[in-house]
């Protein structure tokens, strides 16, 4: 899953990137209610995590606004607000689920796929397929011509963008960033590391290759003619 984490608490959203990340998941991360909110309608996410607490915008507000502009992703308020009445105008506001600080990390983690798997019985995008390889984004796993591919977080990750931008040149900058949510660093080789272990399980033993270098720009995954 992509997920937009709105949270002005370091800590807090320092110990869910790290978790999240170890889940093979992606996050992008708002530290204040008006970036939160541009994020939100401009960049593509399949679940967002709001507290209610936030600086510049409000949680609520947040949530009012992404809602009157057409955003349906599900939405997971985090708030240290524990009364009945908060909980009852968080999902009145537009939320799907409230959870109360302090909070289980499994616990979390279980929400947002349930969300995620809630979301998908109207959204046909749980399924991604390109030539013959098919992911499945709920149960997380993957084949080429129905053959079951065993792939680490990263690798389902680094996977998942490339099917969603097929045909699109990516470069090693725009990977780092919707990946690893790293800023490009050109010292490292993590990009090339991975691209590498995918493409041992992906390509090597099939006919068709479908992960090419573009020699100084990046990678593309395409289908070259027979």
């Amino acid at each position: 899953m992509r997920i937009l984490l709105i949270e002005d608490d370091d800590v807090v959203s320092a110990f869910l990137q790290r978790g999240l990340s170890e889940a093979g998941h992606t996050m992008l991360l708002a530290q204040d209610g008006l970036d939160g909110l541009d994020y939100a309608l401009n960049e593509r996410f399949d679940v967002a995590i709001v507290d209610l607490m936030l600086p510049k915008l409000d949680g609520l507000a947040v949530i009012e606004r992404m809602r009157c502009q057409g955003i349906q992703s599900p939405v997971l308020i985090l708030s240290a607000r524990r009364s009945v009445d908060d909980r009852i105008t968080g999902l009145r506001a537009g939320g799907d689920d409230y959870l109360i600080k302090p909070f289980s990390y499994s616990e979390l983690l279980a929400r947002l796929e349930a969300l995620s798997r809630r979301a998908a019985h109207t959204d046909s995008s749980s399924t991604l397929c390109f030539d013959d390889i098919e992911m499945d984004l709920l149960s997380r796993s993957v084949s080429r011509a129905g053959q079951r591919i065993d792939l680490q977080p990263k690798e389902f990750a680094l996977l998942e963008y490339l099917i969603r931008n097929a045909g699109i040149v990516v470069s090693r900058t725009m990977i780092m960033e919707r990946v690893w949510n790293y800023t490009f660093d050109p010292c490292t080789n993590v990009v090339e590391a991975r691209i590498s272990k995918l493409r041992e399980k992906i390509d090597k033993q099939y006919q068709h290759t479908l992960i090419h270098t573009i020699r100084g720009a990046g990678y593309v995954l395409k289908r070259e003619a027979d």
